[in-house]
């Protein structure tokens, strides 16, 4: 028979109440299965930006199954130990913990006192009732939820002759979905609800020797100054002998986004991913762009003319960077003129310096309605100065997509990388093609490769 949990609330009017707090004492929640429990704390921890996902969910349930949890305490352990991975998901897992279960979590203060979580059979009696939400037979409305899941499963599955499976592994996933779900068909609600999974990615790019040292004890360099320095302290003798290497640090990734009407839902997506991506976990705007280990990412967006929205990344939320952005961008969802941007980014700032030794990311479906020569021209001058060009095209999805013609056949032949990113699964594709490291390549190439499918030759 199936364990389940119930939540038995402490006398909620204090033990001087006589009867009335008898009464109350032992009210607590209809049973609940503790798979339900454990698949309820995940939904409402990966709502929260935690990666909570139902292989985590499975462990909370055998850890409460085999540590035979009896309160919330215990509860509490069992989750902290089996949903939290980095210290600096404490705080939204305290959080969540304390919304769900009314406070009582241990060094936290409680509305009510402490609570008593006892395990009973799926068919026992219901409890006695009480001024509470258990005297209605009603479950919070995060357990309600999962556990409506859980029964309707249930009992689809009841005349099958399949070995037991846990009730977790049979929670539909609104978060899963939402992983495979094309770019171009979130609402602005699942847009935000996006923005929590994308902070769980991190852009690299390859590094690049700098002209400055740091110490180090297998350096190719003999650091004389350093050893003749520790030489003083042994009466003159280099016992110790200081090197030093060169310095890396990653490389600056140029984001060039295509807003035009046929790209703006994939540009909100990948904008977004921009902003949350190259940001440090928890840090302010300056300390993000501080941080040595993210690249310097510079973004501009394109449509009919050329504008850097750099300034806008150091807005506070996802939110407002998007709101800034169609603000600054004045032919937002206008035309498409790939060629002319191109020239105006390498005339200004690419060639100036910003493109030099640079991983340029290239956001766009190449429906270009300008010349495609001019395109053809513009990228080869790209190829000559970037460190590797990587073009993001969610048309490339489809197995049946070749670039024979129009822009994206000119600009074809001068990429590293095409790949799709039309949904979250995809990303993981342009995140692998932005760190790869460059091959050598020739200066210009003149035709499209024989084999233009990017899954096989250009990822």
């Amino acid at each position: 028979m199936t364990d389940s949990v119930r939540l038995d609330s402490a006398d909620r009017y204090g033990g001087s109440n006589g009867s009335a707090g008898a009464g109350a004492g032992r009210s607590g929640l209809p049973p609940v299965d503790v798979a339900v429990l454990a698949a309820a704390l995940g939904v409402a921890l990966r709502s929260a930006g935690l990666p909570a996902g139902p292989d985590r969910c499975e462990r909370l349930a055998r850890a409460v199954t085999v540590m035979h949890a009896t309160t919330v305490a215990e509860l509490h352990a069992c989750a902290l130990a089996t949903m939290v991975s980095d210290p600096s998901q404490i705080d939204t897992f305290e959080r969540v913990f304390t919304e769900m279960f009314a406070g009582n979590v241990p060094g936290r203060p409680a509305a009510v006192p402490r609570q008593a979580m006892t395990a009973e059979p799926a068919d026992a009696s219901s409890p006695p009732d009480a001024p509470s939400l258990a005297a209605t037979g009603e479950l919070p409305p995060v357990l309600r939820q999962v556990d409506a899941s859980a029964s309707s499963s249930g009992t689809e599955d009841e005349g099958d002759d399949l070995p037991e499976v846990p009730a977790i592994r049979r929670v539909a996933s609104a978060t899963e979905r939402l992983r495979e779900r094309d770019f171009g068909q979130l609402s602005p609600d699942e847009l935000r609800q996006l923005a929590a999974l994308m902070r769980e990615l991190t852009i690299a790019v390859p590094p690049r020797r700098t002209r400055r040292y740091r110490a180090r004890k297998d350096g190719a360099r003999l650091d004389m100054r350093r050893t003749l320095r520790q030489a003083r302290r042994t009466g003159g003798e280099p016992v110790r002998i200081a090197r030093r290497a060169v310095r890396a640090r990653p490389r600056r990734l140029v984001v060039l986004c295509d807003i035009s009407g046929s790209m703006e839902p994939y540009a909100r997506a990948l904008l977004q991913l921009m902003y949350v991506a190259t940001r440090s976990a928890g840090a302010g705007p300056a300390d993000s762009l501080r941080d040595p280990s993210r690249p310097r990412t510079e973004v501009f967006t394109f449509a009919t003319r050329l504008t850097r929205l750099t300034p806008a990344l150091a807005a506070a939320t996802p939110e407002t960077m998007l709101a800034k952005a169609s603000e600054a961008a004045p032919d937002w969802a206008g035309g498409t003129r790939i060629g002319a941007a191109l020239r105006e980014f390498n005339d200004r700032y690419g060639v100036r310096g910003m493109g030099r030794g640079a991983v340029v990311l290239i956001i766009s479906d190449g429906w270009e309605t300008g010349d495609p020569a001019l395109l053809g021209a513009q990228m080869a001058r790209l190829h000559r100065i970037a460190y590797r060009i990587v073009w993001a095209n969610p048309r490339t999805q489809s197995p049946r997509y070749r670039p024979e013609v129009g822009g994206m056949a000119a600009a074809w032949p001068y990429c590293d990388a095409v790949v799709s990113a039309h949904n979250f699964e995809a990303l993981d594709d342009l995140l692998a093609a932005l760190r790869s490291p460059a091959v050598r390549r020739p200066s210009a190439v003149r035709s499209p490769p024989a084999v233009p499918s990017p899954a096989s030759a250009w990822r």
